[in-house]
């Protein structure tokens, strides 16, 4: 079984006996050997704990901006939010995917489609919607759902920035790193857009 930290609440598949934060992943080894962590530079460390949290966070946080990013085509006129909801689309798909692919390469499940964690206080600190929020959204037509698209979105950029912030302070998988490099160079991009959007608007 994979040594790992308790994943954030509403984002992990199961228990995971507790780890250190820095604990790295086991190694199983062959049929009557014992598993083994073999001992690796801090540059080339393999997954630990705070890697397993962020995929199993990022998903669900992820899942919401493709949720919200949906709602854009009936919805707006304008067609820079509509490039905003599309680049969400085009961007933040493919992570999903990635980090679902690396979650199963360590035997960990990845967070069921469901599970959004919009109940779950540490993930509302991380910019996601609530239910309610959800719900004006889908309701809202024209400049108003432009409005709050824009608020929400980039409310919910500036968490996953700060998600991805924490991965590279104590996270130590090269691809988890990489993709969280790129989340908080990609998203501090599209907030500064969406801001901009919003002077528009007024």
């Amino acid at each position: 079984m994979l040594a790992v930290a308790p994943a954030l609440a509403g984002c992990s598949s199961g228990a995971a006996p507790p780890a250190h934060a820095d604990a790295p992943v086991i190694v199983l080894g062959a049929p009557g050997q014992s598993g083994s962590a073999p001992a690796r530079s801090p540059a080339e460390a393999g997954p630990v704990a705070a890697d397993v949290r962020f995929a199993e966070a990022m998903i669900p946080h992820h899942r919401q901006a493709l949720e919200m990013a949906g709602l854009a085509a009936g919805r707006t006129g304008d067609p820079l939010v509509t490039a905003v909801a599309d680049r969400v689309v085009d961007g933040q798909r493919p992570e999903i995917a990635v980090m679902e692919s690396w979650l199963r390469s360590l035997g960990r499940t990845p967070p069921p489609a469901h599970d959004h964690g919009t109940g779950d206080h540490e993930m509302s600190d991380y910019g996601m919607a609530s239910e309610d929020e959800l719900t004006w959204l889908r309701t809202a037509r024209g400049r108003a759902f432009d409005t709050l698209f824009l608020t929400l979105m980039i409310r919910h950029h500036k968490g996953a920035v700060s998600m991805a912030a924490q991965e590279l302070r104590r996270g130590r998988d090269r691809a988890m790193r990489a993709m969280a490099q790129d989340v908080v160079s990609g998203q501090q991009i599209e907030i500064a857009r969406m801001r901009g959007i919003q002077r528009r608007l007024g």
